[in-house]
């Protein structure tokens, strides 16, 4: 007989069989729920509701009339950058989970900086700022658009810069040795264009997560502007908040 783990018991058991299906091959049929009762020592409503909690992770599928197989849970990459420690944009977190980022630059110019962008980066209106736009999507399938925004006088080889590959943040690191040391964010909610409902492979309105962010340096001066339209059923915006100390 199994000896689950100390604590609840439904929550040992499913800790066990978690592991113990990990280790079988896509498909294998579990034992009888009398067996597994006897096995683990608990009732059929206990047994049940570790597997439930199984099933709804995506590691057991129930099928009707023929048992519970092991089944393998599908891989969900979720948009994230990462504010708490550090200043990391989308594509360094994502490849260090090991997702495939894809980044599509659909422009890329200097501009006159729109009243908005010019108060998020300390400019006056129409001064010239560098647009970068992109469609970022993980492992093939479309994630978000992102629109950034740098003062074109400080940061004139960002206009030339291919953004195909790699991290905006991790280019102004390296090229100009920037300070990302603060960043100030607001998350809304918008609705899908026509434009970017195609580029999102979603319907024209469906809502999505509208994500602002203004990047500054340790003396308060702005560096980055961007703001990031993202679809809400593959994207997650986490905080972590500490009080005293770092």
């Amino acid at each position: 007989m199994a000896s689950p783990e100390s604590g609840p018991k439904y929550l040992a058991v499913r800790e066990h069989l978690r592991r113990r299906v990990s280790a079988l091959p896509e498909h294998t049929l579990l034992p009888p729920e009398p067996v597994l009762c006897d096995e683990y020592g608990v009732s059929r409503i206990t047994l049940r509701r570790a597997v439930d909690g199984l099933v709804a992770d995506g590691h057991l599928v129930r099928e009707q009339g023929r048992g519970t197989f092991v089944t393998r849970p599908g891989i969900r990459h979720e948009y994230r950058e990462s504010f708490v420690h550090r200043i990391a944009g989308f594509h360094s977190v994502m490849t260090e989970q090991g997702a495939q980022v894809g980044t599509s630059v659909l422009a890329q110019h200097i501009v006159p900086a729109a009243p908005a962008i010019a108060t998020e980066l300390g400019l006056d209106v129409a001064d010239e700022v560098v647009e970068v736009v992109r469609l970022r999507s993980i492992d093939g399938a479309p994630n978000h658009v992102s629109r950034s925004f740098l003062p074109a006088d400080r940061f004139p080889k960002a206009a030339h810069e291919d953004f195909s590959h790699g991290s905006l943040y991790e280019f102004l690191r390296r090229e100009y040795e920037a300070d990302l040391a603060h960043a100030r964010i607001f998350v809304d909610v918008g609705t899908a264009a026509i434009d970017e409902a195609d580029l999102l492979a979603v319907v024209t309105g469906s809502p999505l997560l509208v994500v602002r962010t203004t990047v500054r340096d340790r003396e308060g001066q702005p560096l980055v502007h961007s703001f990031s339209r993202l679809r809400p059923d593959v994207s997650q915006v986490e905080f972590e908040v500490s009080v005293g100390g770092r």
